[in-house]
Order: structure tokens, then C-alpha cells, then sequence
């Protein structure tokens, strides 16, 4: 029997299988079947392989088979040999190597350095499909399996990894991902561009040692007399404007100080309108990064989701669930990119700060294939990107755009030469309602609510139009200093937002709620304000259960502050909370409500000096140990688990 004829188990809801030949090729029988005996390009990714435009190698993949070259596809390889990346031969150009859609430590563990037990990415949600530090391992097998062969990085690990880096997971400062990977190119960024060149150019015959002013690349230059003049001479002319020379390697690893000015200077280059190209030395090497690639255009971002995505997971899992393929499945991507430059997050150094919008009849047109699609409900669960509400929102002035070196157009306030007319995106959301066959639209993106505000309507038909009962938004903390820290606005722009949305709910006749996201333990943060934001939130009767405890991600200008204890854009001293129990403590007080967390929260506060706030008292956070024996005793009697069943 033919892999195109194995029935798959398809849960009840769940779309029917396609054939294997609707997919890019996994094995040789299927690039048979296509007629090919060869590749072009190979994409090996830590992820499995979902053939939908949210996972990002498949994303390129597709794009460069949309421009005549042979892509094949290897999801998730062992590891163990270099024998599973021969199963579809050498290809002709490069291997293209990513770890997946996460940096594969963050994919594998929390911010208390504990294995998590599923892999969003995998089949089944199965841990341990993919190894540590993926890139690095793939890439070394590839040179092993194919001699010679140009090898390409890509993916967000690669991307947020480019330059020497702080690494969580080993508490350690570690040298671009560049060099320990052995590769001929690294793409940081959304690599369309960058691969469709390096493609183009490999094709013509060029040897890939030639292709070093490829925009939004990096490569290694292991000649010191490349690099030692331009070194010495950070002003120096070189290809299309100026050089930027970061503190070297070995500057950073040793000098707290020098890894935060590297930080500042890297992200003072991150509009690609006005980006330098950044050296870096590591030893007797270095990194050379040109310029960010330009933003698509709304033509070519629609072209990119207008490629024939099956929007499946590969036949080849029978059917077994991909938890992000579930989260996904029925969302609708309408822009990427962000200029919020929230001092926690990556976006802006990997999609870039620069919003790239779909036009509406692109959008629409995902939607009518969805919607012909067996097993869809007519329910979109998304319809947005990085964040809900920046569709189409841009610089009033090209020139000011061009010449901005802000990190933020929202911080520490909106600027005024920021657009912030949410007129397309009404525009838009109103379109898709009327579209045949769709019964709702939600918005589960996270609402930036310091834009939002400043359109009423957006608010009221968030509320009557595009909301499941609850809608995502991200405070993160109270605390002013906190909020500077993040590049976050003040709790006031939230209430407003909670507000005029809570208003909004109540005149469209429904009961709907705000899920606020709050972060314990980012830099800056102390048990004094942690206590006052958890005070805050039972004043107000909040009981959150989206609370993350502060991850530092490579590059991410808080990984800087919480690797040094300095901010890098304003040189000041900041606290940090390092030991995993006393993060684990502030924490617990943000879930004062619940039972579980109170004996931690209660060490919480003997260690701050807040015992009166340990009581059965009004203005107390935290009921007394007796409130401990109490709970386990209604548990044991087993009356909880009755009431909750009801």
C-alpha cells in the first residue's frame, strides 16, 4: 500500500488527510512522484513538519518552492547519525537548517530550568524529539552527511543567537551560534529574502564564500586581516555604509559592563532603513553582520500566504495531534513585526520593528480556503499577528521613518508621528464577518491596549464582534519603575483600556472578561512591588492564571539587564532576582487566591517584613497556616471535588 492510500485516524472534527504528494517531499518516493531525483534545497527543522504558513521553515520552504526550486523537507531527524539527513539525497544548492519555531532550550525548559513535559511542536506533544542547542547539532551532521555542501542557519535560535550571547540555561555568555554551528551563512530575521538571494545566487554559479553582502546575513571571517583594520577603525567606509564594531567576544564574556554596551549598539541597528552592518571579534575570528533585510511589501506578503499551503500536518503522523498545529489551525495571520520594543521580548530583533500588512483581499482570500476546508466550523480562532492591533499602523512621515533610531513608537509614550488609526483594521474585521461560511471571528492576539484606547470603536467591536468571553491583554506589573524596565505603559493606560472595554461588553448585552498576562521576576522587580502588585490585584478582585516567571531569551535587551544588572539603554544599576526559590516566591503571591501557592507566598512575606499582611483580615494577602489544614481537610473529605464537578 502507497503512503498517498494509508488511511489516517482523523479525530472527530479534525481535517481529512490529503495525499503526500500536496506536501513538499519527506522521502524519496515522494520526490519521485514529483518527477525530481534531485534537490535543489533541503530544509532540515526541529519541528514537525506542518505544512501551514505559521511554522517558519515550512514558511521559506514554500516561498522558495514557489520561485521553481526543488525543496525537500526532513522534520525532527535522529540525532544520533548523520544517516536520516541522507534520506532524500544532496541537494545541489545548500542544506537549510532551523530549529524550529522556538529556541530549542526555551522549547524544552521553564524558567526554573526544569524539562517541560510536552513539546508543543512535536506529534503528540512527545519532549525529547529534537536536541539541545538543535541548530548547532543539525548543522554538524549536515557537514558530516553532505561534504562540502553550503550549509545555511535560519530560525528564530539562529536569529536571536547571531552575535555573542547570554544563555540562561547554562548561565553563561556564549559566542554567535555562528561559529560553534560551523555553518557558511547565518539569516537572522524573517529570511525570505536572504534565502531566495543566497538561492538565486548558488544557482548562477557563484561559490557561496562570495556571498557575504547578502542583506540580513552573517558570516564568519577567519582571515585577521580581513578584519583588523576595519577592527581598529570602527568609522571605516565599508560596502553600503558604515560598520559598527560591538565589544568583542572576550570584552563580553569578562566585562558586565561591555556585554550592555554591546546591547545598546546592536539595538540601535535595528531599523533597516538606517542600519549599519556590525562586526564582531571572537578571538581570531570574526562576525560580520550586513545590514537587516528591507520589509516586504504588501504584495509580497501576500504572495507569501497565497502559496499552496495544505495547512496539514504531514500524512506520515497518522493523524497524531501537533498541539501547535490546534492553536493555529483555523487562526488567520494579517501582519507581522512590531515597534512596541518590550524590553522582555524578541519580535522586534527577529520580525523586525517595521509593521508588514497583508491587504485585505488576501486575508479574505485565506479565509474562503479555509472555509472549503473539511472540518472547519465557520469559527476563525484568530484573526491578527505578533499583536491584534497594529494591522496597517506606520510613520506619518517615510523620512522620519527612515532616520528613526527609537526603540519603541509607543514608549514612554505613543509618539506623534505614529499612525494609530485602527480604520483598516475595522475595515477589515467587518469584511471577514461578512464573509460566506464564517460564523465567528475571534481575536486571541494580545491587544496592545495603550493603541486601543485611542480608537473607541475598535474597543466596542472587540466586545460585540470578536471576543470569546475573554480577551488577552498584558499589564504585566503596577509598579512605574518595573514598567520603565519592560518598556511597558503605566497600569493607568489598562484601566482605561478595562474600562471602555467593560462598558462596551455591558452595551452589547454580554458578560465578558480581561485575561491579564503578568510577569514576576523581570529585572527590576523586588519582592517590595511584587507584594504591592499582588495587593493591587486582590483589591481589585483579580485572580490571574496567565503569570510568567521571567525567562531571560538570548538577545532581549532584559536578558541584558538581568545577566549584568545594568540597563543597557540607560546605564543605571537594576535589581535582579536570580535564585530559582525566591523566583518561585514572588510568583506564589501573584496567586494569592490560590490555596496551593499560600506557603510559599506566606515565606514571601516573612522574608520582606510583611507579616501583617499574613491574616484573616480585610487588608490581608495571605490567610494564616490554619487556612493550609482547613483546605486539605475539605479536600480529603472529598466535598471540593464534589463542587467542583457541579
Amino acid at each position: 500500500m502507497s503512503e498517498d492510500s494509508v488511511p489516517l485516524r482523523i479525530a472527530r472534527g479534525a481535517r481529512a488527510a490529503l495525499p503526500s504528494s500536496a506536501f513538499l517531499p519527506t522521502t524519496r518516493e515522494e520526490m519521485r512522484a514529483r518527477g525530481w531525483d534531485e534537490l535543489d534545497v533541503l530544509i532540515v527543522t526541529g519541528d514537525a513538519y506542518v505544512d501551514h504558513p505559521a511554522f517558519g521553515p515550512i514558511l521559506v520552504a514554500r516561498f522558495l518552492e514557489g520561485r521553481g526550486y526543488r525543496v525537500g523537507v526532513i522534520a525532527q531527524p535522529d540525532w544520533r547519525s548523520p544517516d536520516a539527513l541522507l534520506a532524500l539525497g544532496r541537494p545541489r544548492l545548500f542544506v537549510g537548517i532551523s530549529a524550529g519555531n522556538l529556541d530549542s532550550m526555551l522549547n524544552k525548559l521553564t524558567a526554573q530550568k526544569k524539562v517541560r513535559s510536552e513539546d508543543q511542536y512535536s506529534p503528540g506533544g512527545r519532549p525529547n524529539q529534537r536536541p539541545n542547542r538543535a541548530t548547532i547539532v543539525y548543522a554538524n551532521l549536515c557537514r558530516q552527511a553532505f561534504p562540502g555542501l553550503p550549509i545555511v542557519l535560519g530560525g528564530i535560535e539562529a536569529s536571536l543567537r547571531r552575535i555573542a550571547h547570554y544563555d540562561y540555561w547554562s548561565d553563561s555568555v556564549r559566542r554567535s551560534i555562528l561559529l560553534d554551528a560551523k555553518a557558511d551563512l547565518l539569516v537572522f530575521g524573517m529570511g525570505e529574502r536572504a534565502a531566495w538571494e543566497v538561492a538565486r545566487r548558488l544557482d548562477a554559479g557563484e561559490p557561496v564564500a562570495a556571498l557575504h553582502d547578502v542583506r540580513g546575513t552573517a558570516h564568519v571571517m577567519n582571515n585577521p586581516a580581513e578584519w583588523r583594520d576595519l577592527a581598529a577603525a570602527p568609522s571605516r567606509f565599508v560596502t553600503d555604509g558604515l560598520t559598527v564594531v560591538l565589544p568583542s567576544y572576550e570584552e563580553v564574556t569578562r566585562d558586565l559592563a561591555a556585554f550592555a554596551r554591546m546591547t545598546r549598539e546592536f539595538q540601535l541597528e535595528t531599523n533597516p532603513n538606517n542600519a549599519r552592518s556590525l562586526l564582531q571579534v571572537h578571538g581570531e575570528q570574526a562576525i560580520f553582520l550586513n545590514r537587516p533585510a528591507l520589509p516586504l511589501e504588501e504584495a509580497e506578503m501576500d504572495g507569501l500566504y497565497d502559496l499552496p499551503f495544505t495547512r496539514l500536518p504531514h500524512p506520515s503522523y497518522r493523524g497524531e495531534r501537533i498541539p501547535a498545529y490546534d492553536t493555529v489551525k483555523d487562526s488567520i495571520v494579517t501582519m507581522r513585526g512590531c515597534f512596541g520594543g518590550c524590553t522582555f521580548c524578541s519580535i522586534t530583533e527577529h520580525e523586525g520593528r517595521i509593521i508588514q500588512s497583508r491587504s485585505q483581499a488576501s486575508v479574505l482570500g485565506e479565509i474562503r480556503k479555509l472555509s472549503r476546508m473539511e472540518g472547519f466550523s465557520g469559527v476563525l480562532s484568530d484573526v491578527g499577528g505578533p499583536t491584534a492591533n497594529m494591522y496597517k499602523l506606520a510613520c506619518k512621515d517615510e523620512r522620519i521613518e527612515n532616520a528613526c533610531r527609537k526603540l519603541s513608537c509607543v514608549h514612554p509614550k505613543v509618539c506623534d508621528n505614529l499612525n494609530t488609526d485602527h480604520g483598516p483594521l475595522l475595515e477589515l474585521l467587518r469584511a471577514v464577518r461578512q464573509e460566506k461560511g464564517i460564523k465567528r471571528a475571534f481575536i486571541a492576539s494580545g491587544v496592545r491596549y495603550d493603541l486601543a484606547e485611542r480608537s473607541p470603536e475598535f474597543i466596542r467591536e472587540l466586545a460585540r464582534h470578536h471576543t470569546g468571553g475573554q480577551v488577552s491583554v498584558a499589564p504585566e506589573h503596577t509598579d512605574p519603575t518595573v514598567l520603565k524596565r519592560m518598556k511597558k505603559p503605566g497600569i493607568e493606560s489598562y484601566e482605561r483600556f478595562a474600562n471602555a472595554f467593560c462598558q462596551a461588553s455591558e452595551a452589547a448585552g454580554k458578560d465578558q472578561y480581561l485575561v491579564p498576562y503578568f510577569i514576576t521576576g523581570h529585572p527590576g522587580s523586588t519582592l517590595t512591588d511584587t507584594i504591592a502588585l499582588a495587593r493591587y490585584l486582590k483589591t481589585n478582585d483579580l485572580k490571574p492564571r496567565q503569570v510568567q516567571d521571567f525567562i531571560p531569551t538570548p538577545m532581549a535587551v532584559a536578558t541584558a539587564m538581568y545577566h549584568t544588572g545594568i540597563d543597557p539603554l540607560s546605564g543605571e544599576s537594576v535589581p535582579v532576582v536570580r535564585d530559582l526559590r525566591e523566583k518561585r516566591m514572588l510568583k506564589a503571591l501573584i496567586y494569592w487566591w490560590d490555596p496551593a501557592q499560600w506557603k510559599l507566598a506566606r515565606e514571601a512575606l516573612k522574608k520582606a517584613g510583611r507579616t501583617d499582611l499574613i491574616g484573616r483580615r480585610p487588608e490581608s494577602l495571605i490567610p494564616p497556616e490554619t487556612a493550609d489544614r482547613a483546605a486539605q481537610s475539605l479536600r480529603r473529605s472529598g466535598w471540593g471535588r464534589e463542587r467542583r464537578r457541579r
